[in-house]
């Protein structure tokens, strides 16, 4: 399929970091499955069943669903997302004050366990592309809680979006890029102009998960570029990172480090899921 990015909305002008408050176009894979997700690209005009418990609906989540794992909210450190104690002022966790990343915040719509784990891994392995516009809304859902849970901090929106990109071999093999396939929603949720092709991936990597976490920096270092046609595009610019999960926050850190050294002035991610620490 080629991945085209939509025709660019106006870009909204957003406040600077935060106030307080009160490659190429992949070959069509082979294997049949491409088949039914491209039929899972097209909105279902028939009753569905909720994706956690398979209620009948129309709603891929039910309301119940919704209720139960998406509005409890709990602490998180501003720029991480990894939870943090209910009590204090602190916006950063230990780790980010001691090593900051490169990215200036992190949007999480929940934490990487049962039931979400199995959403984001029946889109990501599973190919069900219905579930895209589930996971966009719900990171939109985490966009509207300002200010932050626990905190007085409202956090500025990007003024341009772009998913973590694939590499050739992968998106091949796969057949679609399935922070690509949220990144398309959540643009029209947000209303803030999507740019598919901003990054690039520059070599094939292996599998984080695959790897300890202390080996998952090294296996990104240098993965991304940006396009030349790019290099002059996010110069002064509040970018958003679309992906699915985050784990040790490697992969987004890497990304961020390109569009700061091409002069991004703010790195924010919007992401799925947020693996908790073991």
């Amino acid at each position: 399929m080629d991945v085209k990015s939509p025709k660019p909305a106006p870009a909204k002008t957003a406040a600077a970091g935060y106030r307080r408050t009160g490659t190429g176009a992949p070959k069509k894979p082979s294997e049949p499955g491409w088949i039914s997700r491209m039929l899972a690209r097209v909105p279902p005009l028939l009753p569905s069943t909720c994706a956690l418990c398979g209620t009948s609906g129309r709603e891929s989540l039910c309301t119940p669903c919704h209720k139960r794992f998406y509005t409890r909210q709990h602490r998180r450190c501003i720029q991480c997302a990894l939870p943090m104690p209910v009590t204090g002022k602190e916006l950063r966790c230990g780790a980010c004050l001691k090593d900051r990343p490169a990215f200036d915040a992190t949007i999480v719509a929940t934490d990487y366990f049962a039931p979400s784990d199995q959403l984001a891994l029946a889109l990501k392995f599973g190919g069900d592309l219905r579930l895209a516009p589930l996971l966009a809304r719900l990171i939109f859902d985490a966009t509207l809680r300002n200010p932050v849970p626990g905190s007085e901090v409202q956090l500025a929106m990007p003024t341009l979006l772009a998913p973590v990109p694939l590499g050739r071999e992968r998106l091949q093999e796969r057949g679609f890029n399935q922070a690509l396939e949220i990144a398309r929603p959540l643009s029209r949720l947000l209303d803030i102009p999507l740019r598919a092709q901003l990054l690039e991936r520059k070599k094939e990597t292996l599998a984080q998960s695959a790897l300890p976490v202390v080996a998952r920096a090294r296996n990104m270092r240098s993965a991304f570029a940006l396009p030349f046609g790019a290099m002059d595009q996010v110069r002064g610019l509040h970018v958003g990172i679309v992906d699915d999960v985050m784990t040790t926050g490697a992969t987004l850190n890497e990304v961020a480090i390109v569009l700061k050294r091409h002069g991004a002035r703010r790195v924010t991610n919007l992401v799925f899921a947020r693996t908790l620490p073991t």
